[in-house]
């Protein structure tokens, strides 16, 4: 399973990533974040979902970008270019996959800023190639492993939170989603797109550097719980 979170901001664009594959019995470690950046046309994608049709997905789309990427002066134009290439993909491998017990399954997350985009633009494709823009009133999409680490987002994140507070609240929510489930895990990948910035910034987080935050979070849940009134339940127990 994966973790990947896009938060769309006024202040700007925030990704987060886990980066554990796990093979059966076998755990190991991959980037699951694309970044492409050709002189003012910037865009990541963030997948979920089967390997090889996101690295046979990301080659095609690579090869268009490299061959036409002056021709998108908007995101939208690149992400319909991807989705084109996930239904190419579906078309070469899906019965194949259907036949060998598999789902053909690939979920996209894909931010950034094209010339003619009048702001960074934040997107969901699915695996049928059809995709919807992230917006205001609902500022944050996960894919993947979604159940555990959704609450605490739709509780704090607002369109106009700063990158910070959504990094904090980011970080709190696949935390949640880490501990509850085990082919979820670190490293965390982040990326932050500022509102009209010049390159998306990566940065890689590994467990150690973020413990102190995890304990200090796992605390003060239990604080929080001591304190919720009881009177509601007394006689009960």
């Amino acid at each position: 399973m994966t973790y990947c979170l896009g938060i769309k901001l006024k202040a700007g664009i925030v990704g987060l990533a886990d980066t554990r594959i796990t093979s059966g019995n076998e755990t190991s470690t991959a980037e699951k974040y694309k970044v492409f950046q050709h002189d003012d046309r910037r865009l990541f994608i963030m997948t979920s979902g089967l390997r090889s049709v996101r690295d046979k997905s990301l080659t095609y789309f690579s090869e268009i970008l490299d061959e036409k990427v002056d021709e998108f002066s908007k995101l939208y134009q690149a992400v319909n270019a991807f989705g084109e290439q996930v239904k190419r993909v579906a078309q070469e491998d899906k019965s194949a996959l259907t036949e060998s017990g598999l789902q053909f399954n690939i979920h996209t997350i894909v931010g950034g800023q094209f010339p003619h985009d009048d702001e960074h633009k934040l997107y969901l494709l699915y695996p049928e190639g059809n995709w919807i823009e992230i917006a205001k009133g609902y500022p944050f999409t996960i894919i993947g492993n979604s159940g555990y680490g959704t609450p605490v987002l739709r509780r704090t994140l607002r369109h106009d939170s700063t990158i910070k507070f959504a990094l904090k609240t980011g970080f709190l929510s696949f935390d949640s989603t880490r501990v509850s489930a085990n082919d979820v895990g670190y490293p965390l990948d982040v990326l932050i797109y500022p509102r009209n910035g010049t390159e998306i910034q990566v940065r890689r987080f590994q467990e150690e550097d973020l413990r102190s935050i995890s304990n200090f979070w796992g605390q003060k849940l239990t604080e929080a719980v001591h304190e919720v009134p009881d009177d509601w339940i007394n006689g009960l127990g």
